[in-house]
This record gives C-alpha cells, sequence and structure tokens, in this order.
C-alpha cells in the first residue's frame, strides 16, 4: 500500500504530515491507526488524524492516570521534556489556552481536554488545522467521556 502524499509533503509541519499531531516519537506502541507505512524514521504516522488525536488524549489520560500528574505543568513537563524544548515557554502557552495557571488541578472535563489537546497540537505544529469535531472524535476514541 501507497503512503498518502501528503506524508512527503515537506511544506507541512511534521505532525500534520504525519497525522501525528502530538508528535509521538516511535516506540513498541502499537498505536490503533497506525498507517500500514511509517515513512518517517523518529515519530509515528497515522492513517487518519483523529488516530494520531486519539493516541496523544490517550498518553494525557496515562500520565493522569499513572502518573498523577494532574496540572499543565506537569502533563507538559513530562510530555516535552526540558532537554529538548523550551518548556516554560510551552507550559505558559498551554495554559493560558486553557485557561488554567500552570499548577491548578485541572477537571479534565470535554472543555478543557479539548483546549488542551488542541493547544499541544498548535504548539508542536505552529499551527492547529483540525475541527472541533474532529479533536472531540479522537478524545472520544481515547476513552474521554
Amino acid at each position: 500500500m501507497e503512503a498518502p502524499n501528503q506524508f512527503y509533503d515537506k511544506s507541512l509541519p511534521r505532525g500534520i504530515r504525519n497525522n501525528n499531531p502530538g508528535n509521538i516519537r516511535k516506540s513498541g506502541d502499537a498505536w490503533q491507526g497506525l498507517a500500514d507505512i511509517q515513512p518517517d524514521s523518529a515519530f509515528f504516522s497515522f492513517a487518519d488524524p483523529v488516530y494520531g488525536i486519539r493516541a496523544l488524549a490517550k498518553i494525557i489520560r496515562n500520565y493522569r492516570d499513572r502518573y498523577g500528574l494532574h496540572t499543565v505543568e506537569g502533563i507538559i513537563n513530562r510530555w516535552a521534556p526540558p532537554v529538548e524544548n523550551n518548556t516554560g515557554a510551552y507550559v505558559n502557552a498551554v495554559a493560558a489556552a486553557v485557561g488554567v495557571g500552570p499548577n491548578q488541578p485541572l477537571a479534565f472535563d470535554a472543555g478543557q481536554m479539548r483546549a488542551l489537546v488542541s493547544s499541544i497540537i498548535q504548539h508542536e505544529n505552529g499551527q492547529q488545522p483540525y475541527s472541533a469535531a474532529t479533536i472531540d472524535d479522537g478524545i472520544a476514541r481515547a476513552g474521554w467521556a
């Protein structure tokens, strides 16, 4: 099976190109919705953006449930470690978009999850091209009710 042409369109940000808007690095995880062809050696490629958004939302859920991370600062420090990122700026941008302080516990309700996922996508890619319906679909597929 041939990879979608967008996988090779270098004008698109890597995360958008790979339908992986959270820029999830390759690992041993067998994510639902992976593309048949994985043209990027470092980051997963998904068959559809909703699956990349699902994976992003699943990881946030794991951060909350397994690691007890309930704040934007806790989540982003794990998501984008300071070794590789300007984590302080990332935390501040996401917290502002979600409408909470960096260390304020999140409710993880539908509105906060949409804002959290959307702002991570924006920060990772310099754009957030997906509709609210697509974001909500990915979040729902990750098991958030």
